[in-house]
């Protein structure tokens, strides 16, 4: 694939490091060079925090995080309406990585707590994250390990600590699985006495020093009297971690990999750009941002467009930005969670410790059907504001125009696109072949609006624009 720059360009940085962009905003951003807007972006800190206090008094559940699907409401919000992209794609990105459900922790307050954590620390250093993921109750709570005690070792924190969340099956033994575990007995929160008597209250780290086993350990070829903090040491000097990871970020942000299950049976499909990851890694001591910084400057990264298919919430935050539709506190907020869940990712709710398994298997019939009808049904409606100027757009120039230009212009405004002739042609052929489009009435201008709307519609049922 050839190298890329200008619009094309940021917009695959933008749908990558954030949720997309309007037109508007990409033409802004294409007039500063490309290395100092991924500098931006890796600079949340510089820009302002999103004011939600008019968006709570519609929706006063949000703020209190009364349910998993009000926390949901407010971070798709933060995600639509922040100027934070990259901070909340990483807290994204973390959440899959570290997935924890609701289904089981059934506490939205410290769910809400748990995504503030990777806001706060998602773009910082991964050991520090990790050890304050070790330390959170929703986590403890959902990997049991309240139940870790000295005279009896339960091994589900250890366990997935070790295989999902830093070196990978291949990597550790049995024995040292139990030896982590052992580290982290004592290691449990607490909590309020009922909430249904008194209300949601944060649950906080609890370190029980009369419950943890002193005993020497050996972890990792390792051994002495470890404690928690000295498993995680141990577990960032292994090569493995560095790869783990940067596996994770290329799957991420750079193009599909398989289940994380497989990782130990297959090899990641370009290792060259996966050893780099790794080795800046290695290099910055975990520190998140030199790493992040390489890859979105990386011709790897540049050169991956639309070898991603489009996580649930990219497809729905990213047709908001799109149409421009939610910038505020509409009560229309209250069922986006759900278009989420619909097309098979329920945030804050993953189906198992492993997180989503993501590429193509966002994809079967059902939520194929649910997430192409979210979007046509979004930018078919021409009253949206970002639709309104992709129709602006498009009759701003003379007043007739092909019906092939037509459709060249909406792939153009709705990404850009890159439509294959096979695609292109049927779009053309669909739209009225080799008809021509004006405008020079009123009434054809209606007509033409709704027409770019359809087509709009159109597009977003073909197969490129399931990719990002």
């Amino acid at each position: 694939m050839t190298s890329r720059n200008g619009i094309d360009l940021m917009a695959h940085l933008m749908r990558r490091a954030g949720f997309g962009a309007s037109r508007s905003e990409l033409e802004q951003l294409s007039a500063t060079l490309y290395e100092t807007v991924v500098d931006q972006l890796l600079c949340p800190e510089k820009q302002p925090e999103l004011d939600k206090f008019e968006f709570y008094r519609y929706h006063p559940q949000a703020e209190s995080s009364w349910t998993y699907l009000h926390v949901q409401m407010d971070w798709l919000h933060t995600m639509r309406n922040g100027s934070r992209p990259l901070q909340e794609k990483m807290a994204l990105f973390w959440h899959h990585v570290f997935a924890t459900a609701a289904s089981k922790v059934g506490h939205s307050y410290v769910l809400a707590a748990q995504v503030r954590l990777f806001q706060r620390q998602g773009m910082g250093n991964y050991k520090e994250l990790l050890l304050e993921l070790a330390r959170d109750p929703a986590m403890i709570f959902w990997l049991d390990n309240q139940e870790n005690h000295k005279r009896a070792p339960n091994e589900n924190w250890g366990r997935e600590l070790l295989e999902l969340f830093s070196i990978g099956v291949g990597n550790y033994t049995e024995k040292d699985v139990f030896e982590a575990s052992r580290a982290f007995t004592g290691w449990s929160f607490r909590s309020n006495e009922s909430s249904w008597r008194w209300g949601q209250f944060g649950w906080s780290f609890d370190y029980r020093p009369e419950d943890h086993d002193i005993g020497e350990k050996t972890f990792l070829g390792h051994t002495g009297r470890f404690n928690g903090e000295d498993i995680i040491d141990i577990i960032v000097q292994q090569p493995a971690c560095a790869r783990f990871i940067a596996r994770h970020l290329y799957s991420f942000f750079v193009a599909d990999e398989p289940p994380v299950p497989r990782w130990s049976i297959e090899a990641p499909h370009d290792p060259e750009a996966v050893d780099m990851l790794a080795e800046k890694l290695i290099e910055a001591n975990y520190e998140m941002k030199p790493v992040l910084h390489a890859l979105f400057n990386s011709d790897f990264f540049k050169q991956s467009t639309f070898q991603k298919i489009k996580n649930p919430v990219e497809v729905v935050v990213g047709t908001l930005i799109l149409t421009g539709d939610l910038d505020g506190p509409d009560l229309g907020w209250k069922t986006i969670p759900l278009e989420c869940t619909y097309m098979g990712q329920d945030l804050l709710n993953p189906p198992s410790v492993e997180g989503w398994h993501t590429g193509r298997e966002w994809i079967n019939s059902g939520a194929l059907v649910r997430r192409v009808n979210f979007v046509a049904d979004y930018v078919r409606d021409t009253s949206h504001p970002g639709i309104q100027d992709i129709v602006r757009r498009i009759t701003s120039h003379g007043q007739a125009i092909t019906v092939a230009a037509l459709v060249d212009r909406c792939l153009d405004l709705m990404g850009p696109v890159e439509a294959s002739e096979e695609t292109r042609a049927s779009l053309i052929r669909k739209a009225g072949g080799d008809a021509e489009v004006s405008w020079e009435s009123d009434e054809q201008y209606i007509d033409v609006s709704r027409r770019i709307g359809e087509m709009l519609a159109l597009i977003a049922g073909t197969r490129e624009y399931q990719f990002a």
